[in-house]
């Protein structure tokens, strides 16, 4: 959240008056979200004194500290469920975690085991976290699974078959990561297969196949995206001319609305977030020849961002959006590009504000931190800092650990979390002065490629790895006592 100034009572020696005195914001992260005004907080009349106390010792414990230069904390992240991560790069699907009191330096050789699960098969899919349970997907010899697996030991807790297994691309086994709503978990296999099951016991409730049954389209690695619910609507993209994204009845999967591109191109590999510009509700989508959005009522295409992405090879990272600014990224030597959506009438217009070659990205993904944007350069492990309202670089690096390949990322309580290919994990400040990495240590891995995004959530740091998932303790320990 934004830097406060913590507040001050001065009683009277009588305690006939309460002040209560906030001093000014300084808001560096320019998040677009709004916050209490403590500047128009006023003198406190006789009577309050009890209520004033109250308020003002919460407003202290919530605004502490100020964070210096670079090392902001989002403002989205304060109003979120810290337990759980439901779905695919959180709450917000920006890659911001809320948790805090997290270590701010690990142990020579990491952080400490809480836990190691195994059995969970082949494939990339990262996971979800609600509840008392972990989500998650792998190919096994018969199919292609979702799994629930034990929050506290790591232990499977039921499978339940989604669809086939096998190669898309010459990788095996699913790219996408399940979401988790109310009592129900969706999951999309890597050839199309959308499932909606019970999410305590594994149970299908219904079932759809983006291919069969709205005729999708997807690239040739298959399908990889990671099914958004918004309301009582579950939103995926099966590409193609009859419904580029669709829309389904979240509990029942009847069909909403489909909607199209003048194209009907195929799917990309991205997934969709919730934005609102224009004062209308909308979903922000990657497709394989650009972004693109869709009205959330009905579908509707209400404008394109192309050109930059069109024929590329794969377009695979999340949009992010803030305000009425949203930040589109491809890897294969395309770059990255902030667009200014604004609203006249009932026509969407896009303004490039900038656009730079150099800040591309194929799957690790890019976390907006403040001012400040991170991403890795195309999956070559050479992290990179630009300024999100210029696109000017900062910097790029190498990890002084020696992590290579792709590079994904996720932040959390001042920090950036770094997960490399090669199994390199590295906690690295978020700042525009440099590659600043305060500790690493490295993951067994299976010798497949380690692109998995890392999960940080209630204290414990998650990292898959085909069939085995690896739980880690990073909340700071208190004085006096012993880390498990």
């Amino acid at each position: 959240m934004a830097s406060v100034r913590r507040s001050t009572v001065v009683p009277s020696v009588l305690g006939v008056y309460t002040y209560l005195v906030a001093r000014p914001y300084s808001h560096p992260t320019r998040c677009p979200m709004s916050m209490v005004d403590l500047r128009s907080c006023r003198p406190i009349v006789d009577g309050v004194l009890p209520l004033a106390f109250v308020v003002t010792i919460a407003f202290s414990a919530a605004c502490d500290a100020q964070p210096p230069r670079g090392r902001t904390t989002p403002a989205s992240v304060s109003q979120r469920n810290t337990r759980d991560w439901p779905q695919w790069r959180g709450p917000n699907r920006d890659g911001l975690s809320a948790d805090t009191k997290l270590l701010k330096k690990w142990p020579e050789n990491g952080p400490p085991v809480v836990w190691k699960g195994t059995g969970l098969g082949e494939g990339f899919s990262s996971v979800s976290v609600a509840g008392d349970q972990i989500y998650t997907m792998g190919d096994l010899d018969d199919a292609c699974y979702l799994f629930a697996v034990s929050r506290d030991g790591g232990e499977v807790i039921w499978k339940a078959k989604i669809g086939r297994a096998g190669e898309g691309g010459g990788y095996r086994g699913p790219r996408s990561t399940p979401t988790v709503n109310e009592d129900r978990v969706y999951a999309l296999s890597h050839f199309g297969d959308l499932v909606c099951a019970n999410a305590k016991s594994g149970e299908i409730i219904w079932r759809k196949n983006l291919e069969k049954d709205f005729q999708g389209r997807s690239g040739g690695w298959k399908y990889a995206e990671s099914p958004l619910v918004d309301g009582e609507k579950l939103v995926c993209t099966p590409g193609g001319r009859e419904a580029t994204m669709v829309a389904l009845d979240k509990r029942s999967g009847k069909v909403i609305w489909k909607g199209r591109t003048e194209e009907g191109e195929r799917a990309g590999y991205a997934s969709a977030v919730v934005a609102e510009i224009g004062g209308l509700r909308q979903y922000v989508q990657l497709l394989s020849q650009g972004g693109a959005s869709f009205a959330a009522d009905d579908g509707r295409l209400l404008w394109r961002y192309g050109n930059r992405f069109e024929d590329n090879t794969a377009n695979i990272p999340t949009p992010i959006v803030q305000g009425d600014r949203v930040f589109f990224a491809a890897g294969y030597g395309r770059g990255g590009g902030m667009v200014r959506v604004t609203k006249e009438g009932s026509k969407f217009n896009v303004e490039e504000l900038w656009f730079e070659r150099d800040l591309n990205n194929k799957h690790g993904g890019v976390i907006w931190v403040g001012d400040y944007l991170y991403g890795d350069r195309d999956d070559n492990g050479i992290p990179w800092c630009a300024d999100a309202r210029t696109g000017d670089i900062a910097w790029e690096s190498r990890s002084q650990a020696g992590g290579s390949g792709s590079a994904a990322v996720t932040y959390a309580d001042g920090h950036l979390y770094w997960r490399f290919q090669n199994g390199v994990v590295a906690l690295v400040l978020p700042t525009p002065d440099g590659y600043r990495e305060v500790s690493s240590f490295t993951i067994p891995t299976s010798g497949e490629p380690g692109w998995p995004h890392p999960v940080v959530v209630d204290g414990r740091l998650y990292l898959r790895d085909q069939e085995t998932l690896w739980c880690y303790d990073v909340r700071a320990k208190e004085e006096g006592r012993r880390a498990k």
